[in-house]
């Protein structure tokens, strides 16, 4: 992950893109979701995230999955596909670290998806393998849980991209997908779903349409404006619900230590 970035909380005063959407092993199964899913209480032993994070990533990080999935009512999502403008924006680590993050302040289930049939990353922000995963769950018939695997916090699972990814990328947009996704929300109590950039395919929409919302990773200094206008209003046309942003690779042009004073 990139040094910098920060949220676009209010999606209209960074970069004007948004009008009105705050931001912000093969065997082992996901225990039952918690009927309702707690806050980990202050002063509760936390383990710190097995990815690294800067303080500043660690707190705008924490804000992001508090606004999205720790929200009062309608607005708390349980299923969110995180995706990229482009390719490279660091959306695979972005979501990775999100999960960590959540899973340390809830004591409910969280299932981390790696949907990216065509660049997977998130076995390699882990370190762990890939010999089976969602490409597989999609092409065959037994529970997908049965392909996810704990990670480094025992509320924490991780079902990675798997093998022949290929073949199963022209399932994405068919039932079989949208009744994995199902499978995956009567499980866990939530549920990140890193999806492969917009600029590549349609692959996140298709994803998100089956879910509560997306998180668009943007990289700052390259992402162009108008082209984020019109994606959000397709994905809006599409009615993809745009749940925030994150702004990945911002630069300072002064210290950090005066940037944070200001």
């Amino acid at each position: 992950m990139s040094r910098n970035f920060e949220l676009l909380q209010n999606l209209g005063k960074e970069s004007g893109l948004f009008e009105s959407t705050p931001v912000a092993t093969v065997d082992q199964k996901i225990p039952g979701p918690v009927a309702a899913a707690t806050v980990v209480e202050s002063g509760s032993p936390v383990r710190e995230p097995q990815l690294h994070l800067e303080p500043k990533e660690r707190e705008e990080l924490t804000k992001l999955t508090q606004r999205v999935f720790l929200g009062s009512g309608v607005d708390s999502a349980r299923v969110v596909v995180f995706t990229a403008s482009e390719s490279g924006n660091g959306c695979s680590s972005i979501c990775a670290c999100a999960a960590e993050l959540l899973a340390a302040q809830v004591n409910g289930t969280v299932c981390l998806v790696d949907a990216n049939l065509r660049q997977p990353g998130l076995h390699q922000q882990f370190g762990v393998e890939n010999h089976y995963g969602f490409a597989d769950a999609l092409q065959g018939s037994e529970p997908i849980l049965r392909y996810a695997r704990s990670m480094s916090r025992p509320n924490l699972w991780l079902v990675s991209c798997g093998s022949s990814p290929d073949a199963a990328l022209p399932l994405l947009s068919t039932d079989r997908m949208r009744k994995r996704i199902s499978e995956l929300r009567s499980s866990s109590d939530y549920v990140l779903i890193d999806a492969s950039a917009m600029n590549v395919s349609n692959d996140a929409t298709a994803l998100a349409a089956a879910a509560d919302g997306m998180v668009i990773v943007l990289k700052a200094n390259f992402t162009r404006r108008e082209t984020m206008r019109k994606t959000v209003h397709d994905l809006q046309a599409a009615k993809v619900r745009v749940l925030g942003a994150v702004l990945n690779q911002r630069t300072f042009p002064i210290p950090q230590s005066i940037y944070d004073k200001l």
